[in-house]
């Protein structure tokens, strides 16, 4: 058995897996970000636990998935968003062998996701895939020839903080990046501007009147310029989206298409755009792939 964890900044789901990375069993507890890296990883380890109990079987090793920028090969945190109390610089992996004996494996949250749904999701088998998640942020990653590209600091594919989305301030402290339109916050943002009301973009995707859809659409089109930024880059021409935003796809979907129909990739090659298969299991069943990989199961 293998288990994959997702330490995101408001819940922590995990799950064990088969070897084949079925999963049999799961759990979802809040993150206590706040409280800083040691309670995180303990909130976690306490899951991994409760499920072992419940699902009684030898653990191989432990992959987890985790928000912000990370050092994969360290097993630590190298920068994190003020979310997240004393989680830059945090060994991860470390706490996670100390407490249950077994190897453990870090990826940033965005990695694990593309991981999951290119080894047994949306684009299994595809060699060349660009993930990107649509949550409270904007994360992107990349599948280049049938594994993930990091690049040299760690930070390949974030298409989320690249500028040419107008002159919008992103949380990141940089100006007119995709995320300041495709975020769910931005999402929210964008509709408050237009109708005075605070609503979440999950309850904006609900209300589905005209300046709902006209957000999404923003958000969509926005997303489809970035598809082509890669597309025109790096010839990566399918991709998976996934993320809490993804879940209202019909309102996302029309707008992608529309402008990815109007500005073809210069290949000639369409793009491809599938919504996440795995939904809320891809981080860990992608953190328990990256266990399957290293330890060659």
């Amino acid at each position: 058995m293998v288990a994959g964890v997702d330490i995101g900044g408001t819940s922590t789901q995990v799950a064990l897996c088969t070897t084949d990375l079925t999963v049999v069993d799961r759990m979802e507890v809040p993150t206590p970000a706040s409280a800083g890296g040691g309670a995180m990883t303990g909130a976690a380890l306490a899951a991994v636990r409760l499920l072992l109990d419940r699902t009684p079987a030898r653990l191989l090793g432990v992959g987890v998935g985790a928000a912000g920028v990370v050092d994969a090969r360290a097993g630590r945190i190298l920068v994190a968003s003020d979310s997240f109390r004393d989680w830059a610089g945090f060994a991860v992996t470390s706490a996670f062998e100390e407490a249950l004996g077994v190897p453990a494996f870090l990826d940033n949250d965005v990695n694990a996701f593309l991981r999951g749904e290119a080894t047994a999701g949306a684009v299994a088998g595809e060699p060349h895939v660009l993930g990107m998640t649509l949550g409270t942020g904007v994360g992107g990653a990349l599948w280049l020839d049938g594994s993930l590209y990091d690049g040299p600091h760690g930070a390949a594919g974030e298409i989320g903080h690249v500028p040419g989305f107008g002159d919008l301030p992103c949380t990141c402290g940089g100006r007119g990046h995709l995320e300041t339109l495709a975020s769910g916050r931005s999402i929210a943002a964008r509709y408050g501007e237009r109708t005075g009301r605070q609503l979440s973009a999950r309850e904006v995707a609900e209300s589905c009147d005209p300046d709902a859809l006209a957000a999404y659409e923003d958000a969509g089109a926005a997303v489809a310029r970035a598809l082509l930024v890669t597309a025109g880059l790096l010839d990566v021409t399918t991709v998976v989206i996934g993320g809490g935003v993804s879940r209202a796809w019909p309102l996302l979907e029309p707008s992608i298409l529309q402008t990815l129909t109007t500005e073809p990739p210069v290949s000639g090659h369409p793009v491809r755009v599938l919504p996440s298969l795995l939904g809320k299991d891809a981080v860990t069943v992608g953190a328990a792939a990256r266990v399957r990989a290293e330890l060659g199961i």
